[in-house]
């Protein structure tokens, strides 16, 4: 459905993540937190004409990561992807964005009136591919979880026949692991061990702030999509994002917090959303729905754990390190 391309800035500890369909996509958004940095969000709101995107970007850098997107539909405009709403003119392409916030993590920001991430999207776009792995990569590259380093993580599922695939940049205030640094929020979504494989013991009621969240640095955001292989409805395709959402609050401890940007965007072809009657073991539209929004969550949580579990060491503890360092309970 769509190939992916990551590039980071090694001294200025950020990155930026393209997500190029084969065409054009239906798209939804649902943003959640008090401190979203956007760029064409509401071009597949609502109440958007078309509601479809030629693109999504996710970026570091706040505010600056949103001329990742600039660059990216200036060259898909030069290679002739977008709407041609004019004849004899460029075609207009829609790219959605969101960034999260990493400029706190000690990288060189000295950058002055010449951010990288345009050439880190560029640079993504050229390496764009059909295939991903989590870990410190792209947008997730300067990322923190908590006190712990993030990163990208890509998780998928299926349900009658139908995949569901999250990729998400996870920069939380919260954090990914439960008290005592045994074993992530998210153990119980997980699949054939794919972050450690550690449960809990016995659980007690947790901190409503756990110790490892971030301190004074209180600005974070988790940015990323899903995408569902078949086409939805508009109203069905928003559900999902919304339901997606639920996946960060299942992986991170607190989520969605003042100074959060959480966005994510929900992608699937366009076209005519199939008849319940043609998918085995539903009974109606809205138990569909349903369905592929409780995927959408925990892929989204598994999405989270991987990209923190993947994460290299480097400018900031590993929940790898800290969960491989507990002694099984």
């Amino acid at each position: 459905m769509l190939r992916i391309g990551h590039a980071h800035d090694v001294a200025a500890r950020t990155g930026v993540t393209v997500l190029l369909p084969n065409e054009a996509l239906a798209c939804a958004v649902d943003m959640r937190g008090g401190g979203p940095a956007t760029r064409e969000t509401d071009a597949v709101g609502p109440d958007a004409t078309l509601g479809i995107a030629h693109a999504i970007v996710l970026s570091g850098g706040s505010v600056f990561g949103l001329g990742a997107a600039d660059a990216v539909a200036t060259s898909l405009s030069a290679g002739k992807v977008g709407l041609a709403l004019v004849p004899d003119t460029p075609p207009v392409p829609i790219v959605p964005a969101a960034c999260l916030y990493d400029l706190n993590n000690d990288g060189a920001k000295d950058w002055g009136e010449e951010p990288p991430y345009a050439a880190l999207a560029r640079k993504a776009l050229a390496g764009a591919s059909g295939e991903t792995t989590s870990g410190s990569l792209g947008a997730g590259y300067g990322a923190m979880a908590g006190k712990w380093r993030g990163g990208f993580g890509v998780a998928s599922a299926t349900h009658d026949g139908i995949t569901v695939t999250a990729y998400m940049a996870i920069n939380a205030i919260g954090s990914p692991l439960m008290p005592e640094g045994h074993a992530f929020w998210a153990w119980p979504f997980e699949r054939d061990g794919e972050f450690g494989g550690r449960c809990p013991g016995a659980i007690s009621p947790p901190p409503a702030l756990p110790a490892d969240t971030k301190g004074a640095d209180i600005t974070a955001t988790c940015i990323g999509a899903v995408t569902i292989s078949i086409p939805q409805t508009r109203t069905t395709l928003r559900r999902i994002a919304v339901m997606a959402q639920d996946g960060l609050a299942r992986a991170l401890r607190p989520s969605h917090a003042p100074f959060d940007g959480d966005t994510i965007f929900a992608l699937c072809p366009q076209g005519t959303a199939l008849p319940v009657s043609t998918m085995a073991g539903t009974n109606n539209d809205t138990r569909m729905t349903m369905a592929l929004g409780s995927l959408a969550a925990d892929c989204v949580a598994r999405a989270v754990a991987l990209g923190c579990w993947h994460a290299e060491e480097g400018f900031a503890p590993t929940v790898r390190g800290s969960i491989q360092g507990n002694p099984a309970l």
